[in-house]
């Protein structure tokens, strides 16, 4: 199972795509290289959302790859989730999260449904070797070989929910064995160099053992388990997923052992009508520059950077968006103003960065971005380390679209190129 995909990367696909009609789809060669082989002749089935904006050209990129080692292997590709051109967005309501957000003036490059697991269990059921998606409903990648293994009913809530709390729990990979857990000294990670990825031992109820490789780094625990549990759940009691609505309100958990523990509770309700798609628009063009100052009065020269750099863009007349922070200060939870920062003494030394992000047409954001590789000669002392970057962004909002609005389903590579 892999799980490569989140609404940034998938904006950062359409972009690629836009580029090359061959690209847009996440890293395959690395992450392939080594399991391809022994999945294929093991006999173990792939699937994952690495398809993101082209799942088509993703299989190609891999039917290649096996090619190379002299395999052959079954490759299907799920659609539905591309729903641009066939759906009416002004029929659709904006999801809550976005309310009050001005929707953007341009035409949509991409709207992107998160589907759920139907088309992956019946694609492993047809002899699918490996299952390439898009946007999927990150569960539904554990949810669908489940379904297709044990052949549980989709009427079945409560199969379905702990299917659906497995694939949450395994999601985002080894956060649920202490990545994005530790806390030195508060939450301790042993090993985490060699952090292992953790691994659900399923039973045909539903019940399921978290645990993980013999030999790696990590914990499997309590606490991690809880952490992850909660992870991005807006209600506990109603997490609603295209396969159904989840309630882990009565989720139990046992640690058995070290490293092991037992998941069991959860339950279902039928799932929501409408489903949840991304939209993304053409945006502005955004422009990132920054550079460093350190040693005796660094803070000060920092700031005298900052102050440089916006008069010298009103001079020139350009006004791009504009947020400038100082790292090493306040800046994470500071505002665009930096209203906190203003606390800061000024005589601190140390090690800071001069942060800039434009926001505007090209050439504006390309010409402010100039002004900031000028300080190396015409700012203050002891800069370095000037660093620009420029790049289109995708701008995105998401919208509810009814489920009989949907048409998901899947193609075998080999039939898709006949």
């Amino acid at each position: 199972m892999f799980e490569t995909l989140g609404e940034r990367t998938l904006a950062l696909g359409q972009v690629a795509r836009q580029a090359d009609p061959e690209k847009g789809y996440e890293p395959l060669l690395e992450q392939f290289t080594p399991i391809l082989a022994p999945a294929i002749t093991a006999g173990i089935t792939i699937v994952g959302n690495f398809g993101a904006a082209n799942p088509p050209a993703a299989a190609r990129t891999i039917a290649r790859l096996a090619g190379t080692h002299g395999l052959s292997s079954r490759i299907a590709v799920i659609s539905g989730d591309d729903m641009l051109g066939h759906t009416a967005l002004d029929e659709s309501e904006l999801w809550e999260g976005d309310a009050g957000l001005p929707t953007p003036p341009a035409a949509p490059i991409a709207v992107n449904l998160y589907l759920g697991a139907r088309s992956i269990t019946d694609a492993i059921r047809a002899g699918a070797q490996i299952v390439v998606t898009g946007r999927v409903a990150d569960p539904a990648l554990a949810l669908g070989p489940l379904v297709a293994h044990f052949g549980w009913d989709w009427d079945d809530v409560d199969r379905i929910a702990a299917g659906t709390l497995i694939g949450h729990l395994l999601e985002c990979g080894s956060q649920v064995s202490g990545g994005y857990f530790a806390d030195p000294g508060v939450k301790d990670v042993p090993d985490m160099a060699r952090i292992g990825f953790p691994i659900a031992e399923v039973a045909a109820d539903g019940a399921a053992v978290l645990t993980k490789p013999p030999a790696t780094g990590g914990r499997i625990d309590i606490a991690t388990v809880t952490e992850q549990l909660l992870y991005a759940i807006h209600d506990p009691a109603a997490y609603l997923t295209p396969d159904v609505t989840l309630d882990v309100t009565g989720v139990c958990l046992e640690q058995q052992a070290q490293d092991r523990v037992r998941v069991t509770g959860a339950r279902g309700r039928p799932a929501p009508d409408r489903l949840k798609a991304t939209v993304s628009y053409p945006g502005e063009w955004l422009g990132e520059a920054g550079i460093s100052y350190a040693g005796p009065n660094a803070f000060a020269r920092a700031e005298l950077a900052v102050r440089t750099i916006r008069e010298r863009l009103a001079i020139r007349g350009l006004t791009p968006r504009l947020r400038a922070d100082i790292l090493g200060a306040v800046s994470v939870f500071d505002d665009d103003s930096a209203s906190l920062r203003q606390g800061t003494a000024a005589s601190a030394s140390g090690d800071y960065r001069a942060h800039f992000t434009f926001g505007g047409d090209e050439a504006t954001v390309c010409a402010a971005c100039q002004e900031v590789g000028a300080l190396y000669c015409c700012g203050p002392a002891g800069g370095g380390g000037v660093r620009i970057h420029v790049a289109p962004r995708i701008v995105t909002r998401s919208r509810m679209i009814a489920r009989d609005k949907i048409r998901t389903g899947y193609t075998f590579l080999e039939e898709a190129l006949a």
